[in-house]
């Protein structure tokens, strides 16, 4: 690796937005129209709901971030209300403006009265948002609402898109003062997140990178309370690290700063391209790496897996020679990642680490010629031919890359319902074997010709 400039830290956040309300009010639907996408989100990861999203929205030059929340009780009657009404908790202390979403159809309802008092009690400005008012004779819906002592709110349908363009105008005035503006160029900038246990050494990795003690360090897990961004370049290419919280398992996590900690790791790993997922090679790969593994591959990330503080590993680990096909083993979700045996605290070989993000970030975007993959996919049948399931002779016609981050294939078949896993796990190898697709996912869609019937 050549010398390297660091450029300037940017610590400066976007404005966050937090949409609270009971549950089935809508809160979804707004979010999706507010940020101009349908995006959901299964997540089974510590610390976080199922419920839990975070997206961006640009409006009239003003660029902010919106989360959406799960259905919020105050008075929990079982583990899942609790949970949820925990990282709603979270949301609201991280946001600088929060909307209260209320259902116009259903009026006022228990629970509305409890949820207004702790808004007011948090000290934080709200908006309040009377949803499913889909036409202008639902206005007189509203009118109950201002029994729970509302003076002001706007009525809106986010189904049909009523007065919602009004909201979001009333979100940018609202919204604090800030001089967020990115100090890179958005097309042609790598964003590597730096993810693990606490710990793991992410932060002393960081500043081993930077050659400098840009951040706090420290032997005391949690240090590192807030995602932090820091640019710089390597041979004139431009990069973006974040440097994130250790995230811990879920029983682990008992303080609201620290789940505030978890929450905004994962949204830095969200708008990253590529995760340096950190595991202590002292200890060796757990189960909870292995379930950051699942989240890092969940979200279409590309990855390289750093064992990190070799120098302290277990004498027998570092006679292991396979010991990178033993951890993928243990990580099962990433085995497409490669490995880098590291110390951050010596510098070994911590300048090799960036020649691996620069080629997998190749691999990640890499789009190959549809002549190419048709010459690819004719190949492999021969190979390896589908053969027969459940009484149907299966038939491949074509294969299309039509994204990248991650690489995204779409295969036409006579039977798209009737693929085994093996085979498309096998397509999967093929196309790493032919293409290097090393350190990103693949995805693969299936589908089936006008002609065809599956």
């Amino acid at each position: 690796m050549n010398e390297m400039t660091v450029e300037k830290n940017n610590n400066t956040q976007k404005p966050l937005v937090a949409i609270v309300g009971r549950p089935n009010v809508g809160k979804s639907t707004l979010f999706n129209h507010i940020i101009e996408q349908k995006k959901s989100i299964v997540e089974d990861i510590p610390g976080v709901t199922r419920d839990r999203v975070y997206g961006e929205a640009i409006w009239k030059n003003r660029v902010f971030d919106i989360v959406d929340t799960g259905g919020l009780v105050i008075r929990p009657n079982d583990n899942t209300e609790e949970l949820i009404k925990e990282q709603v908790e979270i949301a609201l202390a991280e946001a600088d403006l929060t909307i209260f979403l209320l259902d116009g159809k259903q009026g006022v309802m228990p629970g509305d009265q409890d949820i207004i008092n702790h808004l007011r009690s948090s000290g934080k400005k709200v908006l309040y948002v009377i949803n499913k008012i889909d036409h202008q004779k639902h206005e007189i819906n509203s009118y109950d609402f201002h029994k729970l002592g509302i003076d002001t709110f706007l009525n809106v349908s986010a189904l049909h898109s009523r007065n919602t363009y009004e909201l979001i105008d009333l979100i940018k005035d609202n919204l604090p003062e800030s001089d967020y503006t990115p100090e890179y160029d958005e097309e042609n900038i790598i964003r590597v997140s730096v993810i693990g246990k606490p710990n793991v050494g992410k932060s002393t990795l960081v500043n081993a990178v930077l050659g400098e003690e840009r951040f706090i360090t420290s032997p005391v897990p949690g240090t590192t309370r807030d995602a932090i961004d820091t640019y710089f370049e390597i041979n004139d290419k431009q990069y973006l690290i974040i440097d994130t919280a250790g995230i811990r398992r879920k029983s682990k996590i008992s303080e609201l700063l620290e789940r505030y900690s978890v929450l905004r790791a994962i949204r830095a790993m969200t708008r990253s391209d590529l995760v340096l997922l950190m595991i202590d090679a002292s200890e060796g790969p757990t189960h909870h790496d292995a379930r950051l593994g699942d989240l890092v591959k969940s979200r279409g990330k590309a990855s390289v897996v750093l064992l990190n503080k070799w120098d302290l590993a277990p004498k027998e680990a570092r006679e292991v020679d396979n010991i990178e096909e033993l951890t993928i083993e243990n990580l099962k979700s990433l085995d497409y990642s490669p490995i880098l045996k590291t110390s951050a605290l010596t510098g070994k070989k911590v300048n090799r680490i960036f020649d691996l993000v620069d080629k997998v970030y190749q691999n990640y975007t890499r789009k190959i010629k549809t002549k190419e993959l048709n010459r690819f996919l004719d190949d492999i049948k021969k190979k390896n031919p589908p053969g027969m399931h459940k009484g149907k002779e299966l038939k491949f016609y074509y294969i299309t890359q039509p994204y990248t981050k991650p690489p995204t294939f779409v295969i036409f078949s006579n039977a798209k319902n009737r693929i085994p896993d093996n085979y498309k796990k096998y397509i999967e190898n093929q196309l790493r074997e032919y293409f290097d697709f090393s350190g990103t996912p693949i995805e693969l869609i299936f589908r089936t010709r006008a002609d065809d019937k599956d």
